[in-house]
C-alpha cells in the first residue's frame, strides 16, 4: 500500500528499536502465513490465521480498516497485483500468491513486508518472474547507502526487470514507514526525469535513519493495471502474471540493514 505523507523523519536510539521489533515480528508473521499457502485452502482462511498470528504476537493489522480496507492482510492472487481481499477463494495447483502483512505493535510501529510463493508446483514461467522480482528487490537495497539519491533505488528495479523482459507497476509505489502506515519518501520502482515532478515524486539523497519500504511490483506482460470493482483489488490490464516483494529498510553510514529479515526457510531464492 502506498501513500504521501509530509516530511522524512530520520530515526534513533528507542525509535529504532521499536522499528526493530515491528520489523522482525511482520517478517515472522509473513513467514508463517506464507507457511499456510496450498491447493484447496480459501484466502479467507489465510486471512483468518494472519490475524491470529498477530494477536499471538500483541500486534495487529496495519490494513484493517486502513481507509476502509476489509482484510488483516493483502493477498492476490496470479493475474492480481496487490490489495487483493482474503475471501470463499480456494487455491488451485500453481496458483502464485502475493501476501502482504502489515502490523502495528503495542508500542505503536509499523511493520510491512511481502513476499511472492506458490500454492504447489510453479511454472518456469512464474519461477521466472518471481526470481527477476525478487532480485530486483535486492538489487535496489544494495543501492540504498547514505548519500545517494533515491533515484538510485527506484531505477535499480526497473532496471534489473527489465533487462529480463519484465515491465514494473508505475501506478503503486513504495514509502517510508514508521509510526504510521505511509511516510515520506514515495518509493518508485522506476526512475523517469520526465514523469517525475508531475507525480510530484521528490528525488532526497538518502540519510542514515530513513526507513523505507521498498516493494517492487513487476508484471509479465503490459504494466497497465485496473482496479476491480471491490475498489481495492489491483489486476494486470492484460490479465498476464504478477509478483510482489517487500523488505523494511533502514539506512545507515554503511550497507542498509534489512529489518524484516526473512525467517529460516523462506531465504530469498534470486536470480
Amino acid at each position: 500500500m502506498a501513500k504521501r505523507k509530509s516530511k522524512i523523519q530520520l530515526r534513533s536510539g528507542s525509535e529504532l528499536d521499536g522499528i526493530r521489533e515491528a520489523g522482525a515480528t511482520a517478517a515472522e508473521i509473513l513467514g508463517l502465513t506464507c507457511g499456510l499457502v496450498r491447493p484447496g485452502i480459501t484466502t479467507g482462511e489465510i486471512d483468518r490465521a494472519s490475524a491470529d498470528f498477530m494477536a499471538d504476537r500483541s500486534c495487529k493489522s496495519a490494513f484493517l480498516g486502513y481507509k476502509g480496507f476489509p482484510g488483516n492482510i493483502c493477498i492476490s492472487i496470479n493475474e492480481e497485483v496487490v490489495h487483493g481481499i482474503g475471501g470463499s477463494r480456494q487455491l488451485l495447483e500453481g496458483d502464485i500468491v502475493k501476501i502482504d502483512v502489515g502490523i502495528l505493535t503495542a508500542a505503536g510501529w509499523i511493520g510491512d513486508n511481502a513476499k511472492s510463493v506458490s500454492a504447489g508446483l510453479m511454472t518456469e514461467a512464474a519461477k521466472s518472474l518471481l526470481s527477476a522480482t525478487e532480485a530486483s528487490l535486492y538489487a535496489a537495497i544494495a543501492c540504498a547507502r547514505e548519500g545517494e539519491p533515491l533515484s538510485s533505488v527506484c531505477g535499480a528495479v526497473e532496471s534489473h526487470v527489465g533487462a529480463r523482459g519484465f515491465t514494473v507497476v508505475k501506478q503503486f509505489v513504495g514509502h517510508g514507514v514508521g509510526r504510521k502506515l505511509h511516510e515520506e519518501p514515495q518509493v518508485p520502482n522506476y526512475w523517469d526525469p520526465r514523469e517525475m515532478s508531475s507525480r510530484h515524486f521528490k528525488n532526497p539523497r538518502l540519510q542514515a535513519g530513513m526507513v523505507l519500504a521498498i516493494e517492487p511490483m513487476v508484471n509479465s506482460g503490459t504494466e497497465e493495471v485496473l482496479i476491480l470493482e471491490d475498489g481495492w483489488t489491483v489486476i494486470t490490464a492484460d490479465r498476464a502474471l504478477s509478483a510482489h516483494f517487500e523488505h523494511m529498510i533502514l539506512i545507515t553510514d554503511g550497507e542498509a540493514e534489512i529489518l524484516t529479515p526473512r525467517p529460516r526457510g523462506f531465504e530469498p531464492t534470486v536470480d
